[in-house]
Protein backbone atom coordinates (compact mmCIF):
# COMPACT_ATOMS: atom_id res chain seq x y z
CA UNK A 1 0.00 0.00 0.00
CA UNK A 2 1.20 3.27 -0.88
CA UNK A 3 1.07 6.79 1.36
CA UNK A 4 -2.20 8.75 1.86
CA UNK A 5 -2.28 12.31 2.43
CA UNK A 6 -5.08 14.56 2.16
CA UNK A 7 -6.49 16.10 -0.75
CA UNK A 8 -7.63 19.66 1.21
CA UNK A 9 -7.15 21.56 4.52
CA UNK A 10 -9.47 20.98 7.09
CA UNK A 11 -10.42 23.75 9.35
CA UNK A 12 -11.99 23.44 12.97
CA UNK A 13 -12.29 25.83 16.39
CA UNK A 14 -13.36 25.19 19.66
CA UNK A 15 -12.56 25.37 23.20
CA UNK A 16 -10.32 22.84 24.65
CA UNK A 17 -11.86 20.08 26.95
CA UNK A 18 -8.63 20.80 29.87
CA UNK A 19 -7.34 24.51 29.28
CA UNK A 20 -10.75 25.93 27.90
CA UNK A 21 -8.72 28.10 25.91
CA UNK A 22 -10.33 28.50 22.33
CA UNK A 23 -8.29 27.02 19.46
CA UNK A 24 -8.23 27.90 15.67
CA UNK A 25 -7.15 24.50 14.04
CA UNK A 26 -6.15 23.38 10.31
CA UNK A 27 -5.17 20.34 9.33
CA UNK A 28 -3.10 19.86 6.05
CA UNK A 29 -1.99 17.83 3.26
CA UNK A 30 1.63 16.56 3.89
CA UNK A 31 4.52 15.16 1.71
CA UNK A 32 5.39 12.00 1.81
CA UNK A 33 7.42 10.78 4.94
CA UNK A 34 6.36 13.56 6.63
CA UNK A 35 4.19 11.31 9.35
CA UNK A 36 2.22 13.68 11.57
CA UNK A 37 3.50 16.61 12.80
CA UNK A 38 1.77 19.74 15.19
CA UNK A 39 2.94 23.46 14.41
CA UNK A 40 2.32 26.46 16.67
CA UNK A 41 1.66 29.14 14.40
CA UNK A 42 1.22 31.46 17.42
CA UNK A 43 4.72 30.60 18.59
CA UNK A 44 6.38 30.56 15.33
CA UNK A 45 5.87 28.94 11.82
CA UNK A 46 9.44 27.03 13.24
CA UNK A 47 7.58 25.70 16.15
CA UNK A 48 7.17 22.12 15.09
CA UNK A 49 6.03 19.13 16.94
CA UNK A 50 6.65 15.49 15.69
CA UNK A 51 4.16 13.58 16.52
CA UNK A 52 5.66 10.52 18.19
CA UNK A 53 5.99 8.83 21.85
CA UNK A 54 9.47 10.41 22.41
CA UNK A 55 7.92 13.98 22.68
CA UNK A 56 5.06 12.89 25.29
CA UNK A 57 5.17 15.06 27.74
CA UNK A 58 1.62 14.43 30.35
CA UNK A 59 -0.53 11.87 30.20
CA UNK A 60 -3.23 13.49 33.31
CA UNK A 61 -6.34 12.73 31.50
CA UNK A 62 -5.17 13.40 27.57
CA UNK A 63 -2.28 13.38 25.79
CA UNK A 64 0.39 15.93 25.61
CA UNK A 65 3.69 16.74 23.20
CA UNK A 66 6.33 19.27 23.54
CA UNK A 67 9.69 19.67 21.62
CA UNK A 68 11.95 22.45 21.48
CA UNK A 69 9.41 24.48 24.40
CA UNK A 70 6.10 23.91 22.32
CA UNK A 71 3.31 21.63 23.25
CA UNK A 72 0.07 20.40 21.95
CA UNK A 73 -2.35 19.31 24.44
CA UNK A 74 -5.40 16.51 24.05
CA UNK A 75 -4.32 14.96 20.61
CA UNK A 76 -5.65 11.70 20.79
CA UNK A 77 -8.78 12.32 18.81
CA UNK A 78 -7.02 14.07 15.79
CA UNK A 79 -4.44 11.22 15.79
CA UNK A 80 -7.11 8.33 16.21
CA UNK A 81 -9.36 10.41 13.29
CA UNK A 82 -5.98 10.33 10.81
CA UNK A 83 -5.22 6.75 11.85
CA UNK A 84 -8.65 5.56 11.50
CA UNK A 85 -8.89 6.87 8.15
CA UNK A 86 -5.75 5.82 7.28
CA UNK A 87 -3.65 9.16 6.84
CA UNK A 88 0.14 8.68 6.27
CA UNK A 89 1.18 12.28 6.53
CA UNK A 90 -0.52 15.79 7.79
CA UNK A 91 0.58 18.86 9.51
CA UNK A 92 -2.02 20.31 12.38
CA UNK A 93 -1.32 23.66 12.90
CA UNK A 94 -2.62 25.16 15.88
CA UNK A 95 -3.54 28.83 17.21
CA UNK A 96 -3.41 27.83 20.46
CA UNK A 97 -2.05 24.89 22.98
CA UNK A 98 -5.00 22.73 23.39
CA UNK A 99 -6.83 20.24 20.56
CA UNK A 100 -10.65 21.68 20.14
CA UNK A 101 -12.48 19.08 21.70
CA UNK A 102 -15.37 19.67 19.50
CA UNK A 103 -18.03 17.24 20.87
CA UNK A 104 -16.13 14.71 22.26
CA UNK A 105 -15.09 12.18 19.63
CA UNK A 106 -13.13 12.36 15.79
CA UNK A 107 -17.24 12.83 14.44
CA UNK A 108 -15.88 16.52 13.45
CA UNK A 109 -12.70 14.93 11.46
CA UNK A 110 -14.35 12.53 9.79
CA UNK A 111 -17.10 13.93 8.01
CA UNK A 112 -14.71 16.52 6.62
CA UNK A 113 -12.23 14.60 5.73
CA UNK A 114 -14.06 11.42 4.35
CA UNK A 115 -16.36 13.90 2.07
CA UNK A 116 -13.36 14.42 0.00
CA UNK A 117 -11.44 11.03 0.23
CA UNK A 118 -7.61 10.23 0.30
CA UNK A 119 -4.74 11.40 -2.01
CA UNK A 120 -2.67 8.33 -2.15
CA UNK A 121 0.79 9.43 -3.21
CA UNK A 122 3.74 7.95 -4.61
CA UNK A 123 5.80 5.92 -1.72
CA UNK A 124 4.97 3.11 -0.07
CA UNK A 125 4.09 3.07 3.71
CA UNK A 126 6.66 2.40 6.02
CA UNK A 127 4.75 -0.34 8.59
CA UNK A 128 5.91 -0.88 11.81
CA UNK A 129 7.14 -4.22 12.36
CA UNK A 130 8.22 -5.83 15.47
CA UNK A 131 10.60 -9.25 15.72
CA UNK A 132 9.48 -10.06 19.88
CA UNK A 133 6.07 -9.89 22.21
CA UNK A 134 6.16 -7.46 25.25
CA UNK A 135 3.93 -6.15 27.83
CA UNK A 136 3.53 -3.17 29.73
CA UNK A 137 2.28 -3.14 33.09
CA UNK A 138 1.12 -0.84 35.82
CA UNK A 139 0.77 -2.77 39.19
CA UNK A 140 -1.19 0.02 40.61
CA UNK A 141 -3.68 0.23 38.12
CA UNK A 142 -3.63 -3.60 37.48
CA UNK A 143 -3.87 -2.52 33.97
CA UNK A 144 -1.57 -3.92 30.95
CA UNK A 145 -1.17 -3.84 27.42
CA UNK A 146 0.40 -6.97 25.74
CA UNK A 147 2.10 -6.26 22.62
CA UNK A 148 2.38 -9.28 19.71
CA UNK A 149 3.87 -9.60 16.28
CA UNK A 150 0.97 -9.55 13.94
CA UNK A 151 0.73 -9.59 9.99
CA UNK A 152 -1.34 -7.07 10.92
CA UNK A 153 -2.29 -3.95 13.33
CA UNK A 154 -5.75 -5.42 15.78
CA UNK A 155 -6.64 -4.33 19.13
CA UNK A 156 -9.05 -5.99 22.00
CA UNK A 157 -9.59 -3.87 24.51
CA UNK A 158 -11.67 -4.86 28.07
CA UNK A 159 -12.87 -1.68 30.31
CA UNK A 160 -13.53 -2.21 33.52
CA UNK A 161 -13.99 0.61 36.56
CA UNK A 162 -15.91 -1.62 38.68
CA UNK A 163 -18.71 0.31 37.75
CA UNK A 164 -22.39 -1.39 38.25
CA UNK A 165 -23.11 1.56 34.94
CA UNK A 166 -20.37 0.68 32.49
CA UNK A 167 -20.12 -2.88 33.66
CA UNK A 168 -17.48 -4.67 31.91
CA UNK A 169 -16.90 -3.69 28.34
CA UNK A 170 -15.21 -5.91 25.60
CA UNK A 171 -14.65 -3.81 22.28
CA UNK A 172 -12.22 -4.89 18.86
CA UNK A 173 -11.26 -3.18 16.05
CA UNK A 174 -8.52 -4.49 12.65
CA UNK A 175 -8.07 -2.97 9.54
CA UNK A 176 -11.70 -4.08 8.34
CA UNK A 177 -13.33 -2.17 11.47
CA UNK A 178 -15.61 0.74 9.91
CA UNK A 179 -13.57 3.13 11.68
CA UNK A 180 -15.83 6.25 10.62
CA UNK A 181 -19.41 4.49 11.69
CA UNK A 182 -18.32 1.90 14.94
CA UNK A 183 -15.33 3.81 17.05
CA UNK A 184 -14.28 7.58 15.44
CA UNK A 185 -18.11 8.94 16.50
CA UNK A 186 -17.86 7.59 20.10
CA UNK A 187 -17.70 10.21 22.80
CA UNK A 188 -15.30 10.66 25.57
CA UNK A 189 -16.80 10.10 29.17
CA UNK A 190 -16.10 11.26 32.64
CA UNK A 191 -17.50 9.87 35.74
CA UNK A 192 -19.68 12.52 37.99
CA UNK A 193 -18.11 11.68 41.30
CA UNK A 194 -14.73 13.18 39.47
CA UNK A 195 -15.78 16.22 37.98
CA UNK A 196 -15.17 18.31 41.34
CA UNK A 197 -11.60 17.13 41.82
CA UNK A 198 -10.72 17.43 38.12
CA UNK A 199 -11.57 20.79 38.12
CA UNK A 200 -9.83 21.53 41.59
CA UNK A 201 -6.96 20.40 39.57
CA UNK A 202 -6.93 22.81 37.07
CA UNK A 203 -8.59 20.35 34.32
CA UNK A 204 -11.72 19.81 32.60
CA UNK A 205 -12.22 24.36 32.30
CA UNK A 206 -13.69 23.24 28.76
CA UNK A 207 -15.95 20.66 30.07
CA UNK A 208 -19.80 20.30 29.32
CA UNK A 209 -22.53 17.95 29.20
CA UNK A 210 -22.65 18.49 25.53
CA UNK A 211 -18.93 17.03 24.87
CA UNK A 212 -18.54 14.24 27.07
CA UNK A 213 -20.89 11.39 28.54
CA UNK A 214 -21.30 12.12 32.27
CA UNK A 215 -21.31 8.81 34.21
CA UNK A 216 -23.41 8.93 37.78
CA UNK A 217 -21.87 6.04 39.95
CA UNK A 218 -23.04 7.35 43.64
CA UNK A 219 -25.59 9.50 45.12
CA UNK A 220 -25.19 12.88 44.36
CA UNK A 221 -26.73 15.81 46.91
CA UNK A 222 -28.33 19.20 45.66
CA UNK A 223 -24.95 20.89 46.01
CA UNK A 224 -22.93 18.69 44.20
CA UNK A 225 -25.27 18.97 41.49
CA UNK A 226 -25.11 22.94 42.37
CA UNK A 227 -21.31 22.89 41.66
CA UNK A 228 -21.72 20.71 38.30
CA UNK A 229 -24.09 23.52 37.19
CA UNK A 230 -21.75 26.04 37.95
CA UNK A 231 -18.23 24.01 36.60
CA UNK A 232 -20.05 23.48 33.40
CA UNK A 233 -21.87 27.02 33.19
CA UNK A 234 -25.53 25.22 32.89
CA UNK A 235 -28.61 26.37 34.52
CA UNK A 236 -29.65 22.74 35.28
CA UNK A 237 -28.61 19.23 35.10
CA UNK A 238 -30.80 16.33 35.68
CA UNK A 239 -29.54 12.25 36.44
CA UNK A 240 -31.28 9.92 34.46
CA UNK A 241 -32.55 6.28 35.84
CA UNK A 242 -29.35 4.32 33.80
CA UNK A 243 -27.17 6.38 35.82
CA UNK A 244 -25.89 9.43 33.05
CA UNK A 245 -26.41 13.19 32.71
CA UNK A 246 -28.75 15.05 30.97
CA UNK A 247 -31.13 12.22 29.63
CA UNK A 248 -28.23 11.27 27.36
CA UNK A 249 -28.52 9.10 24.39
CA UNK A 250 -26.13 6.55 23.76
CA UNK A 251 -24.58 5.71 20.17
CA UNK A 252 -24.02 2.37 21.64
CA UNK A 253 -24.49 0.58 24.44
CA UNK A 254 -20.53 0.39 24.69
CA UNK A 255 -19.55 3.84 23.63
CA UNK A 256 -17.21 4.17 26.54
CA UNK A 257 -15.53 1.13 25.75
CA UNK A 258 -15.32 1.99 22.00
CA UNK A 259 -14.06 5.81 22.79
CA UNK A 260 -10.94 4.18 25.12
CA UNK A 261 -10.54 1.62 21.63
CA UNK A 262 -10.28 5.43 19.67
CA UNK A 263 -7.87 6.81 22.21
CA UNK A 264 -5.66 3.88 22.00
CA UNK A 265 -5.89 3.92 18.63
CA UNK A 266 -4.36 7.73 18.56
CA UNK A 267 -1.78 7.54 21.40
CA UNK A 268 -0.24 4.45 19.85
CA UNK A 269 0.12 5.78 16.36
CA UNK A 270 2.83 7.91 17.97
CA UNK A 271 5.03 4.59 17.75
CA UNK A 272 5.37 6.68 13.99
CA UNK A 273 3.51 5.11 11.82
CA UNK A 274 1.01 2.18 11.49
CA UNK A 275 2.35 -1.11 13.85
CA UNK A 276 2.01 -4.86 12.70
CA UNK A 277 1.27 -6.16 15.95
CA UNK A 278 -1.94 -7.20 17.91
CA UNK A 279 -2.93 -4.85 21.35
CA UNK A 280 -4.40 -6.98 24.20
CA UNK A 281 -5.33 -3.95 26.49
CA UNK A 282 -7.03 -4.24 29.96
CA UNK A 283 -8.29 -0.85 31.61
CA UNK A 284 -6.03 1.31 29.24
CA UNK A 285 -5.41 4.55 29.89
CA UNK A 286 -3.26 7.19 28.45
CA UNK A 287 0.02 6.71 30.35
CA UNK A 288 0.38 2.94 29.33
CA UNK A 289 -1.20 3.42 25.62
CA UNK A 290 2.24 6.34 25.26
CA UNK A 291 4.20 3.72 26.85
CA UNK A 292 3.23 0.82 24.59
CA UNK A 293 3.86 3.16 21.81
CA UNK A 294 7.25 3.86 23.49
CA UNK A 295 8.52 -0.06 23.61
CA UNK A 296 7.03 -0.82 19.80
CA UNK A 297 9.35 1.82 19.11
CA UNK A 298 12.01 -0.19 21.11
CA UNK A 299 11.28 -3.16 19.59
CA UNK A 300 10.96 -2.12 16.14
CA UNK A 301 12.96 -4.92 14.14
Amino acid sequence: MNQRTLRNSYSFEGKGLHTGKFTHMTVCPAPENTGIRFLRTDISDSAYIDALATNVSNTARSTTISQNGASVVTIEHIMSALTGLGVDNAVVKLDNEEVPILDGSASYYIKAISADGLLEQNAERKYIEIAESHEVTNEKSGSYIRISPADHFSIDLTLDFESKVLGIQKVHWDESTDYSAEIGICRTFVFFHEIEFLASQGLVKGGDVDNAIVIVEHPVTEAQLENICRIFNKEKVEITANGYLNNLELHFADECGRHKLLDMLGDLRLAGGFPKVHIEAFKSGHTINTNAAKAIINLTK
